[in-house]
């Protein structure tokens, strides 16, 4: 991974100075209310991935983006098939932003939340047994936990057959997570825009064609179309665009 790419402002204000991470910081922020932000790269060609995983389309910028976000985050949202298939380890930080956290009256880390449906999880996998915060997982009243599960995480039950994702933001809002990033998978992001819940979408865009095959960033039941309007663009010498739209 190539360090030390600048990233510049090109709209809507115009800058040739690189930014660093405290210009970042500022431009992307926390929200004065509950908030839940997407986070997504794709290629040119609207590829989720390549060769079946996202890495393939993320480079340091992206990554740099992608840790700034989990910074200003209170809790980190993702759902079980992404868990799996990405092969996520337990949500941590380095000093310098868990220090960040900590003078901006933070919890050192931001909370694991996941979605499930089925409860198909291994109470074994870092992201749970190493977690530095407990994790939380949003299901439904009919789903079964799997032995140890419940040692590792706070099950929450929010909807009779399927996941009430409404009604799991209020929960997690209640205790104080006010501020949601997303990290998909697309289903899961389908079905927060068919809840009208997304405020906001962080969109990397790769430089890259990846040809047919690859999903789109969402999935699931058709919605209407929602107006999500372009807050920023920065872009990377490397040819990368970090796009931010988001609600009024």
């Amino acid at each position: 991974m190539t360090v030390g790419i600048p990233i510049r402002q090109l709209w809507p204000e115009p800058s040739a100075q690189p930014l660093d991470d405290a210009a970042l910081t500022a431009i992307y922020g926390r929200a004065d209310r509950p908030h839940l932000r997407v986070n997504f790269v794709t290629s040119l060609d609207g590829a989720l991935s390549v060769d079946g995983y996202s890495a393939g389309l993320s480079g340091e910028p992206d990554k740099r983006v992608f840790g700034l976000l989990r910074m200003l985050c209170d809790a980190l949202v993702v759902a079980a098939g992404t868990l799996r298939h990405e092969g996520y380890r337990a949500v941590r930080l380095d000093e310098r932003r868990r220090a960040w956290r900590r003078a901006n009256g933070l919890a050192e880390y931001p909370t694991l939340v996941v979605v499930s449906g089925s409860l198909d999880l291994d109470p074994a996998q870092a992201a749970f047994a190493d977690a530095p915060v407990r994790p939380v997982v949003l299901t439904h009243a009919d789903a079964d936990p799997p032995p140890g599960l419940t040692d590792v995480a706070d099950v929450l039950r929010c909807g009779t057959d399927r996941v009430d994702l409404a009604a799991g933001l209020d929960e997690l809002h209640r205790r104080g997570l006010s501020q949601l990033l997303c990290e998909g998978g697309p289903h899961l992001f389908g079905a927060l825009t068919a809840a009208d819940l997304v405020d906001e979408l962080c969109l990397t865009v790769s430089p890259l064609l990846a040809g047919p095959g690859p999903a789109r960033i969402i999935a699931g039941d058709a919605v209407p179309p929602r107006q999500l309007p372009l807050r920023h663009v920065l872009a990377a010498d490397d040819g990368v665009l970090l796009l931010r739209h988001a609600r009024p």
